[in-house]
């Protein structure tokens, strides 16, 4: 016989695959969640094969017509199809809060990290973002929006802005209680460079708790942008997404309930999707509250 040996790749991602596995069978609403938040982005994605139509063609003699076989959703006061333009509002909603998730993340490590580390950086850096937190979140988002046009990469930016501070902070706090551990400082003594103690001893251990805020970070920023839409400082109504969709139609709710119902649960189940699976991960990676589940 033949010896058969792995990659060293391969390894190294088993016990990820592993750990994924498990979590997912241990906390069912992680794997709710996970399942849901997929098959909101599938359904984003494969839209125009889901039996929709333009989303933005109007057709006046169909306007306002109730779910039927014919309009699942039925129709806005337009005649727009109101199942063509949900799921096509779903890529707006993941884009963004995905987005956000991802850029916050990245500036608010590399924030926390530098300010839980270095004093000079945390008096300087921290009142920055200080300042930013005393802001009301929707209305730094609206004067950011405002100063330019509505767009999604906009709204995009105005979202990061708002959320990046909420994750430096937290991993400024994280970095703080590492700095002082005795590995840390044994590496301080051997001579270890600053950028090496913070990507090999620092890092890997603010991983955990990022992670978590990543996913809450995204869920907020889904409803922020339905909120900014809402208002008409968010994306255009060329686009369509839920917050738009609800916007436009708030004028027809007695007389034409489907056109808000339709998108606000989309809305609301793809947060709650998020929140789940924040929700097992936080659990997973806790000891804490692993033993108490």
């Amino acid at each position: 016989m033949t010896d058969i040996t792995l990659p060293a790749s391969s390894g190294r991602r088993q016990p990820v695959r592993r750990w994924t596995t498990q979590t997912l069978r241990r906390y069912p609403a992680a794997s709710l969640g996970a399942s849901l938040l997929v098959a909101i982005i599938a359904v984003g994605v494969l839209a125009p094969v889901l039996w929709t139509v333009d989303p933005e063609a109007v057709s006046p003699i169909h306007r306002l017509r109730a779910p039927s076989s014919e309009f699942w959703f039925g129709t806005d006061m337009l005649g727009r199809d109101v199942w063509s333009r949900t799921l096509y509002g779903a890529r707006v909603s993941v884009i963004v809060g995905l987005m956000v998730a991802v850029l916050s993340t990245v500036f608010g490590l590399a924030i926390g990290l530098l300010t839980g580390f270095l004093k000079w950086a945390d008096a300087v850096l921290m009142r920055v973002m200080d300042g930013l937190m005393s802001i009301p979140s929707i209305l730094l988002a609206i004067a950011l929006v405002a100063l330019t046009k509505p767009s999604i990469q906009n709204v995009i930016i105005a979202l990061t802005v708002i959320e990046t501070p909420r994750v430096a902070r937290l991993v400024r706090g994280t970095v703080l209680t590492l700095r002082d551990q005795p590995f840390v400082e044994a590496a301080i003594t051997v001579g270890t460079t600053t950028p090496l103690i913070l990507m090999r001893h620092i890092l890997p251990n603010t991983i955990a708790p990022l992670l978590v805020q990543a996913t809450y970070v995204c869920g907020a920023a889904m409803i922020a942008e339905a909120l900014l839409s809402f208002i008409g400082a968010g994306t255009p109504p060329s686009i369509p997404s839920w917050g738009n969709i609800i916007s436009e139609a708030r004028s027809f709710f007695q007389i034409a309930w489907w056109i808000i119902v339709f998108p606000g649960i989309f809305l609301s189940l793809t947060v709650l999707a998020v929140n789940l699976f924040g929700d097992g991960i936080s659990a997973a990676l806790d000891p804490r509250l692993a033993r108490r589940m």
